[in-house]
């Protein structure tokens, strides 16, 4: 359907820029019973809501008329959480209102204040601008907001997220009372409706549904990795999309730092967004990704809010947010405006019930797959050299002369190889990665393992054929577990969970069962250690019927296996409690069996 439009300007505005329909929140805002009227709108992150109330607050701004008179105090107040979408949506209604004559401001952190105060003094229809900001140029009387007939409180959630209550509310108290007063929001928790009942006049609540905006376009994907292989899975998650631009999402600034060090050492074009970035930088990553000299942005949270790429095709959590609403924020950054966009969540088995949360707390389907393997990105590359425009771009007469020249001197099959060997040298290679082959868990099952099963401390299922036996030197003085040893094992030694059978966990060390058929690659891949201080080694099998006081299964009679090293931790665990030491170290590390030296004092009876 099209626009419900009665601004001339902006109409031609929308046509000039291809939109012949609305979206559904945009086509919500301009239904009849609408105008004039306070609003509060949930709509997801990338359902087109800066156009949606752009259109909205225009009869309010306007009236009949089609152009602004000269600009003097400000007339609409758009309130946006970060630069980046302050930024977007002066760009956004820039273009929309540029037949109106409207001069629109943007005051935000990290720009000249001066610059601002004059650009101020000069005249604005329109300001944008983030909370602390606003703010600051308000108590300093630079801005003047008496006249005001329009405020847009843009993402309101993540604003009061990022600490901007008392800001708003110095913000809302400011303003006139006859105010009209636009409320967007991608959720709408009780702290937003608070504010809503508060400071709006009977406002109408309009809320799309999910799914049928912002997040309709975009693929969900649920990699499972091991533990220690998360850059190794992103970094063929990047190969096999080749995405015109990517963003990858970090909890924290170090990780980001540390990642995006390894993405340019292996040969993506990769820029950062982070904290602790002044505005020139942050505005120069972003300029590099728009033209193209960069296809990967390595960012946290807040600095990634507001970006609005074109051809962002695709988004990776390197780290699980800590919530579900910051799941459809950064997903939200792909599939806008009808575009298609990919969201993959990379989940160790450590992180897979959380992974499940997630995704059913924001009410999405993701379908769980393993990371992309060298030999699958090694024949893409094969494909895509077949289609690259160096091959099908008409030659000329040069190059012609060129290939001409090279026939005389090479064949046809060494000419060809070279071509491959000088294509592959501009990729990133591919990393060997490992699949740890769980899934979502259907039956409630524990620790990652499908179907409700999981190895007990004794015993797993057996594998097929015969078994080789393998010593670890944990136990279970150092906490060993089945749902950490099982995914070492696997990560260590290159195989699959169906090719391990027994774990058995004694005191002082543990010993599996390796599939003969694999256990020469597992013996060659565990030998190598990746950081966990675990030796893993040829083993003889354990004595059945052995058993030492409490009913613990052990290696033999006597004392229980060889003694691993001092201070040794399983990895990956955290908080686990470290082996008794100094006075007590001793009646630790004492067999069960053997008396004390000294008996225990009695104690006095009180007097």
């Amino acid at each position: 359907m099209p626009f419900r439009l009665t601004s001339q300007p902006l109409a031609r505005a929308l046509a000039a820029r291809g939109y012949e329909e609305p979206t559904p929140v945009q086509d919500a805002v301009l239904e009849e019973g609408t105008a004039g009227r306070d609003l509060l709108v949930s709509a997801q992150t990338g359902s087109g809501k800066t156009i949606a109330y752009g259109l909205a607050i225009a009869s309010t701004l306007l009236g009949d008329a089609e152009r602004f008179e000269p600009a003097g105090a400000p007339l609409a107040l758009i309130v946006a959480p970060t630069r980046e979408l302050a930024m977007q949506v002066t760009t956004e209604l820039g273009w929309l209102y540029a037949e109106t004559g409207a001069r629109v401001v943007t005051l935000v952190g990290g720009m000249d204040p001066r610059a601002e105060r004059r650009r101020l003094a000069e005249g604005a229809h329109i300001v944008v601008g983030t909370p602390g900001r606003l703010r600051d140029h308000l108590e300093r009387g630079a801005l003047q907001i008496g006249g005001l007939t329009a405020l847009v409180l843009d993402e309101a959630d993540e604003m009061l997220n990022l600490g901007f209550r008392e800001d708003l509310e110095f913000l809302l108290e400011a303003t006139p009372a006859e105010r009209r007063t636009l409320l967007f929001s991608a959720t709408l928790p009780k702290t937003i409706a608070a504010m809503a009942r508060k400071y709006q006049r009977d406002a109408l609540r309009i809320e799309v549904a999910r799914g049928t905006a912002g997040h309709a376009d975009i693929d969900y994907r649920a990699v499972r990795i091991a533990p220690n292989e998360v850059e190794h899975a992103i970094v063929n998650v990047l190969r096999q999309a080749e995405a015109p631009s990517a963003i990858v999402f970090c909890n924290t600034r170090e990780s980001v730092r540390h990642l995006s060090s390894g993405l340019i050492e292996r040969g993506f074009a990769a820029v950062t967004l982070s904290g602790e970035l002044g505005q020139a930088e942050r505005n120069q990553a972003m300029q590099a990704l728009r033209d193209g000299r960069a296809r990967v942005c390595v960012a946290t949270d807040v600095a990634a809010r507001g970006i609005d790429l074109p051809s962002l095709g695709l988004v990776i959590h390197a780290e699980l947010p800590g919530d579900a609403e910051t799941l459809q924020h950064r997903s939200g950054r792909t599939g806008r405006a009808g575009r298609k966009g990919v969201s993959v969540l990379l989940v160790p088995i450590s992180r897979r019930r959380k992974a499940e949360r997630l995704l059913a707390e924001a009410r999405l389907k993701a379908t769980w797959l393993a990371a992309p393997s060298a030999e699958e990105i090694r024949r893409l590359d094969e494909e895509r050299l077949l289609s690259d425009p160096v091959l099908t771009d008409e030659p000329s007469e040069e190059d012609l002369t060129a290939a001409r020249r090279l026939l005389e001197t090479r064949g046809p099959e060494e000419i060809a190889a070279a071509l491959a060997r000088l294509y592959r040298s501009r990729l990133p290679a591919p990393e060997d990665v490992f699949d740890p082959g769980f899934g979502p868990d259907p039956k409630g099952g524990r620790d990652g393992f499908e179907g409700g099963e999981r190895p007990g401390r004794k015993e797993r299922a057996e594998p097929r054929g015969p078994v080789v036996w393998f010593r670890m030197d944990v136990g279970r003085r150092n906490n060993a577990d089945p749902k950490w040893i099982l995914p070492l094992l696997c990560r260590r030694g290159k195989i699959s969970r169906q090719d391990i059978g027994a774990i058995r966990i004694f005191d002082r060390e543990t010993k599996v069962e390796i599939a003969e058929s694999v256990a020469r690659k597992f013996a060659a891949a565990a030998e190598v250690s990746d950081g966990d201080d675990i030796t893993i080694s040829p083993a003889e099998a354990p004595a059945e019927g052995a058993r030492g006081p409490r009913g613990k299964v052990r290696t033999g009679p006597g004392k229980g296996g060889d003694r691993p090293p001092q201070g040794k931790k399983p990895p990956h665990r955290k908080g686990a409690k470290p082996s008794a030491g100094g006075r007590n170290a001793a009646r630790a590390e004492a067999p069960a069996d053997r008396p004390r030296d000294k008996p225990r004092r009695e104690k006095r009876p009180k007097s």
